[in-house]
């Protein structure tokens, strides 16, 4: 069995909190020039988020695909706004993410490493030696096989949906020129609502795709679904 620690939903709520809420606030309330400024209340911002990758990095050895996109997507936002770029590029960068997520989940199909596998089928959740002994015993690997394919499409898509809510929660929100006190705080707005208009109903998808993983494993198995999951 694992050793990993889960992580708790206190770590969660600490996770947001710093990455997402704090930095938002941040670029709402220290954009003026009374205070932080465009400039300082900007890097401040991105530094916490950034500070939290480098750290799990530190203490997990290991750079993970998803958490490297999030580094490349802090740089790209950066950019951006310190160089005063066209503020039309958040939208893009915003969509680009998550739209690259999904075409490397369906990619990583033809791969030894699916990622559907790191997200919905892993040994944190499921008890992933005990099903696969179950699925030899009953000669199922190939209807297992067909399950995981049909679970890739719909993280895929989850990905997908996820891209273009971004795309349109950038452009109604980021509509000043960037490196203004303006665009820093449309810039704080969009991070607080991505929570509730994007994260929700992509994860509806993904919890979706969960449960028709695990309705079908007990079926070609014969474990029950206490048995499918880690406890």
């Amino acid at each position: 069995m694992s050793n990993q620690k889960k992580p708790s939903f206190t770590n969660i709520l600490f996770e947001m909190a710093f990455c997402i809420f704090i930095p938002s606030m941040i670029l709402k309330k220290l954009s003026d020039e009374s205070s932080l400024g465009t400039t300082g209340a900007l890097i401040f911002a991105l530094s916490l988020p950034l500070a939290w990758g480098i750290f799990e990095f530190i203490k997990n050895k290991k750079v993970a695909f998803i958490p490297a996109l999030g580094f490349i997507s802090i740089l790209l936002t950066g950019s951006i706004g310190l160089l005063e770029l066209d503020s039309g590029y958040i939208a893009i960068k915003e969509a680009a993410i998550p739209l690259i997520i999904g075409i490397a989940t369906l990619v990583s199909t033809k791969t030894r490493f699916p990622l559907v596998k790191t997200f919905l089928y892993n040994d944190m959740v499921i008890e992933v030696d005990k099903v696969s002994e179950a699925l030899e015993q009953n000669q199922a690997q190939s209807s297992f096989e067909k399950i995981m394919r049909n679970a890739t499409m719909m993280l895929a898509g989850s990905f997908f949906l996820s891209a273009v809510l971004n795309y349109a929660l950038a452009k109604y929100f980021i509509t000043s020129p960037s490196g203004t006190a303006e665009f820093n705080s449309q810039l704080g707005s969009m991070n607080l609502w991505s929570y509730p208009v994007i994260v929700a109903p992509s994860m509806v998808v993904m919890i979706f795709a969960m449960f028709y993983i695990f309705r079908n494993i007990t079926k070609i198995t014969g474990l029950s679904l206490e048995e499918i999951l880690r406890t």
